[in-house]
C-alpha cells in the first residue's frame, strides 16, 4: 500500500474511532487494542472484514473506502445520508444526545409556531 494511502487509511480509522478509546474501538470490532495501535502507526493494515466495518463507522461504503484510499473521487453523498449512516454505528449514549437535541429543537419551533398563531 502506498505511503498516501496508508495515510489516509491512518485518519480515516481515527475517525472512525472517534472518541473511543482503541481498547473500546477493538472490542466493537473484535481486535486489540495493539492491532487497532498498529492499524493507527501504518505499521499493518486492517483485513477486508475490519475495513468493511471501519468504513461503515466513518460513514463510508466500502466501495467509497477504497476510492479514497486509491485516490479517486467519491461520490458526493448528502449530509443527512452521512448523518445517519454514522448514527448506526454510534454508542447508544450518543445517539441519546441526538436524539434529546433534535426533541428540543422541535419543542422550540413547535413554541414559536404557537406564539405566531393567530388569536381568534
Amino acid at each position: 500500500m502506498k505511503l498516501e494511502s496508508r495515510q489516509k487509511l491512518i485518519e480515516i480509522i481515527k475517525l472512525a474511532r472517534g472518541s473511543l478509546s482503541q481498547r473500546a474501538f477493538g472490542k466493537s470490532l473484535g481486535v486489540s487494542a495493539t492491532a487497532v495501535q498498529m492499524w493507527e502507526k501504518g505499521v499493518k493494515v486492517p483485513d477486508t472484514e475490519n475495513l468493511a466495518q471501519i468504513a461503515a463507522k466513518a460513514g463510508y461504503t466500502m466501495e467509497e473506502l477504497l476510492c479514497c484510499l486509491e485516490g479517486k473521487p467519491i461520490q458526493e453523498t448528502s449530509d443527512l445520508s452521512l448523518i445517519l449512516r454514522q448514527i448506526k454505528h454510534m454508542p447508544l449514549s450518543q445517539v441519546a444526545q441526538i436524539v434529546q437535541a433534535a426533541a428540543d429543537r422541535l419543542a422550540a419551533v413547535a413554541e414559536a409556531s404557537e406564539d405566531e398563531a393567530p388569536v381568534s
